[in-house]
């Protein structure tokens, strides 16, 4: 059987994802510039034309399946997912149409589709649990959380103060350095952006926290300045 290459548009792919179609354009003609692989990014993404309502011939591209995993690929989140599978149902529409179109006729070419279908039933899947896979690796903190870590934040704070009778200035360094400690180790601008799977790594941390050599030197010249006032 001939094996016919399925296209989406560009103009499709921008109402797929939301976007204008020159902010599409703009992505595919990135994407062919960064693969180093010119020639070969050209097979995914086709350059073609359409005619537009004044009838004016405007640029598009004709986007493969592969082409569309690519530009998947760089869309991170809820959005990346659904174009996924909005994409992998558009394809398999088209699939089915041909395979209905091109019944086969020889033992060999049953074979063949049924082992094509395996084939890509399996790419399907894969593609999925690799978007599923991302969105759990990057999913934060709710927000109650949040204010589960922010609880043992000013309890571990008080519990140093009251350990070692300092006072308020001296409580508001330790905040300082435990949210500096946290941001630093997570990599985040803040406790909300946490991600969830280090939730409970950030509250082992916090727990068993101690104040950088720095603060304590700060800490310990007020002290002195406290005993000469």
């Amino acid at each position: 059987m001939n094996q016919i290459e399925n296209t989406l548009t560009s103009l499709e792919v921008a109402e797929m994802v939301g976007k204008n179609h020159k902010e599409v354009l703009r992505d595919i003609r990135k994407i062919i510039e960064q693969s180093g692989q010119r020639k070969v990014a050209l097979t995914y993404f086709q350059e073609d034309t359409y005619e537009d309502v004044q009838g004016k011939n405007q640029p598009m591209y004709r986007v493969t399946k592969k082409g569309c995993e690519i530009f998947g690929n760089r869309m991170a989140g809820a959005k990346g997912t659904q174009f996924t599978f909005g994409y992998v149902e558009r394809f398999n529409q088209m699939e089915d149409q041909i395979k209905q179109a091109q019944i086969p006729t020889t033992q060999r070419e049953l074979v063949q589709l049924a082992l094509s279908a395996n084939e890509e039933t399996n790419q399907r899947i894969d593609v999925v649990e690799t978007k599923i896979q991302e969105i759990e690796e990057n999913k934060l903190i709710t927000t109650e959380d949040k204010g589960t870590i922010d609880s043992h934040v000013r309890k571990k704070v008080a519990s140093i103060c009251r350990e070692q009778r300092l006072d308020q200035q001296a409580k508001s360094l330790l905040f300082q350095d435990l949210r500096s400690s946290i941001k630093r180790l997570f990599n985040v601008p803040n406790r909300g952006r946490i991600k969830d799977k280090d939730f409970l790594k950030a509250l082992d941390f916090v727990d068993t926290w101690e104040p950088s050599s720095v603060t304590k030197a700060q800490i310990h010249q007020l002290s002195l300045f406290d005993e000469t006032a």
